[in-house]
């Protein structure tokens, strides 16, 4: 790669792009709304169950300009998702603030396992078993999305509430290859902890992207 290319990916003003698109947000606290949404590559989290895996090679997805990036995000929405692969591996420093001079609110998901950066109007944490938040990222969740893949999970989600804020909205999906069978279960144990809400991949559901 070259010198100056790996200086503006440094800088944030570059970063590997793997795709963006217009859609409507299908998860968690602003579920229904459109948004656009930019998914960066790179990610070392490691999820078995994730569905883009196609994310986590970085040197798959080419450097592309954050200015060009903001261009093509301000023509179609006034929310921005910032998403991935892992986004916090690059420093989303200069792109938040240039989306938000433009007047264009910046929205994050993350599993918070790297260096905390950006300027954000909502922070939805996902934490992971395999590669845990950092301590200083817990106090920026707006949101907890906590992913249910099995009954172990529940522990691991309540482990990760208590570190959150106290306005922090908590959420628990359940993923979606197991969706028929941790449904019902994330169902009784929300009634039983209100403190929780469901969030479900309703995109999935409307076969949108």
């Amino acid at each position: 790669m070259k010198q100056e290319v790996q200086e503006l990916i440094d800088q944030g003003k570059m970063l590997p792009l793997m795709e963006e698109f217009y859609t409507i947000q299908g998860e968690g606290f602003h579920t229904g709304k459109a948004a656009y949404f930019i998914r960066v590559g790179g990610c070392d989290v490691g999820c078995h169950w994730c569905d883009v895996k196609e994310s986590w090679n970085a040197e798959l997805h080419p450097p592309t300009l954050a200015d060009e990036i903001v261009s093509n995000a301000k023509k179609y929405s006034d929310t921005v998702v910032i998403t991935g692969g892992e986004p916090l591996m690059w420093s989303m420093d200069y792109l938040t603030k240039t989306l938000q001079s433009q007047g264009v609110k910046t929205h994050i998901e993350t599993s918070g396992a790297y260096q905390f950066s950006g300027t954000w109007d909502w922070f939805c944490l996902s934490p992971k078993k395999t590669k845990l938040p950092l301590d200083e990222v817990y106090e920026q969740a707006d949101e907890l999305k906590m992913i249910i893949h099995n009954k172990n999970d529940f522990k691991f989600a309540e482990e990760q509430a208590s570190k959150v804020g106290k306005d922090c909205v908590l959420f628990l999906q359940p993923e979606w290859s197991k969706k028929e069978k941790m449904t019902p279960m994330i169902v009784d144990y929300v009634m039983d902890n209100p403190k929780w809400k469901v969030s479900l991949q309703t995109h999935k559901y409307l076969n949108i992207p």
